[in-house]
């Protein structure tokens, strides 16, 4: 069970964490493994202390003493007694160990991505310790588990990339004799180490992926009296009621998608969905996990369930996704024409700078490519101008319309393409597997667009989203 920013925001979620979790106890033969993220915007704050540290700023103590006051708020509020002083000792431990970091970040005028990681794992680390005295105090049996023992990663900073095999004997040490105890395990997600032990983050959005790496560590093990656990499900608590046919914050009054494929979820994850971190359905469709995304503050509602089989709703597509502010890359050149190798050597530009491309189109003579992560395009476009000629557009965006049953109409895209009429298409692609169609248009005319395609998919009297 993962818990979001939000749904640890305040001693009041916290609560609502609590009693969701407790209720879920009743189920099960043992207690559920419980991942949270830091709390609302901690994550961003030490992000921007260190920057502040960087440029060496005179704020940066005081934005120490800030994020220690608004946890030691939390302790006061969810603990009592000794407990309280533990922990409140604990927690201005964790602060006093991000204010040394952020000390040398300040002399150095330097943040290495290794240090960037010891950061960011702050918030992760002390809102775990808080859940997990929570629930100590509320007569849970809990046990706080530090994710940097739990989650072995490799040794790339602030994108680390977990070990299976260490991750899986990792959570067999750490987090299965707490199950057998009859204890909560609680851990921060996103936070990791190296086999050595350094600190390290999986990225933005990572706890959802840490949720679901310990679901598929457990999944298998041995349980109480040598029976073999197995993990029913992963939860995503989140504060939006499950997928949505449509981001709410560019379509009024998107649905719930009450089910949902493996295959469906990763492409809305990949080209925009925010519910859902991109990775976090890998280790599930490894172990054929169902997942599940739910809303802590209307815990009743069913959400939407992921599974591995494809959606039986008749929809032809399931739900729309865009992922604003990408930029264009077009890369020209007489001698693609008739030429092996002219492609290899394109992407082999992007490899090199490490920058993912997300779509692709091609003609005779030229490469059209997407990309969200600008940070090395200077240099990008620098190396393919030594073989072609470049041009950049920025402030774009990627719409997609993604379902497993597109397949089933021979005829959708073309449909799809003409409730755009009108708006300037700058790419258009669809997959192979044609589970999705996605054009690329600027980041200006998406609100228009999404509206209109999802009124033509998902109006009541549209016929363009029923399989046929």
């Amino acid at each position: 069970m993962k818990f979001g920013g939000t749904s640890v925001a305040d001693g009041e979620a916290i609560g609502r964490l609590l009693s969701i979790v407790t209720a879920t106890i009743r189920t099960l033969d043992v207690p559920p493994v419980v991942v949270v993220s830091a709390t609302s915007g901690t994550t961003d704050q030490l992000l921007a202390l260190a920057s502040d540290a960087q440029r060496g700023s005179d704020g940066v103590d005081a934005g120490v003493d800030r994020v220690l006051a608004r946890h030691l708020d939390l302790v006061n509020v969810l603990t009592t007694g000794e407990r309280a002083s533990a922990l409140a000792a604990l927690v201005t431990r964790d602060l006093e160990d991000l204010r040394a970091v952020l000390t040398a970040i300040s002399i150095l005028r330097e943040s290495s991505p290794r240090s960037l990681d010891a950061v960011a794992a702050v918030g992760e680390i002390v809102s775990s310790r808080i859940v997990a005295a929570a629930f100590e105090e509320a007569n849970v049996p809990a046990a706080w588990v530090d994710a940097r023992r739990a989650l072995v990663t490799n040794d790339q900073h602030t994108a680390a990339l977990p070990l299976a095999l260490e991750t899986r004997g990792a959570v067999e040490r750490e987090i299965v004799p707490c199950l057998l105890e009859g204890r909560v395990p609680v851990l921060g997600g996103f936070v990791g180490s190296t086999s050595s032990g350094a600190t390290t983050t999986l990225g933005r959005g990572g706890s959802d992926y840490s949720a679901a790496l310990m679901g598929a560590g457990v999944h298998g093990l041995t349980g109480p009296r040598g029976a073999r656990l197995e993990c029913r499900e992963i939860q995503i608590w989140t504060d939006v009621d499950g997928m949505l046919t449509a981001d709410p914050r560019v379509v009024d009054g998107p649905a719930v998608v009450e089910r949902l494929s493996f295959a469906e979820a990763s492409e809305l994850a990949y080209f925009g969905a925010k519910v859902l971190h991109p990775s976090t359905i890998l280790p599930a469709v490894s172990a054929d996990i169902p997942v599940r995304i739910l809303n802590s503050r209307r815990p009743n509602g069913e959400g939407t369930r992921i599974t591995g089989e494809p959606s039986s709703s008749g929809r032809t597509v399931a739900a729309l996704a865009c992922k604003r502010r990408v930029t264009v890359v077009e890369i020209t050149s007489t001698r693609m024409l008739m030429a092996h190798g002219f492609l290899r050597r394109l992407f082999q530009v992007f490899e090199t700078y490490q920058t993912a491309v997300d779509v692709v189109t091609t003609s005779e003579v030229s490469v059209s490519v997407t990309v969200d992560d600008d940070r090395q395009l200077p240099e990008i476009v620098a190396a393919l101008e030594q073989f072609a000629d470049v041009s950049v557009e920025k402030d774009m965006a990627i719409l997609c319309a993604v379902g497993d049953n597109l397949t089933t109409d021979q005829r959708l895209a073309i449909r799809l393409l003409s409730a755009l009429e009108g708006v300037t298409l700058r790419m258009v692609s669809q997959s192979a597997s044609r589970r999705n169609v996605t054009v690329v248009l600027s980041d200006r005319d998406v609100a228009a667009a999404m509206t209109r395609l999802h009124e033509a998919a998902f109006d009541a009297t549209s016929r363009l989203g029923t399989a046929r």
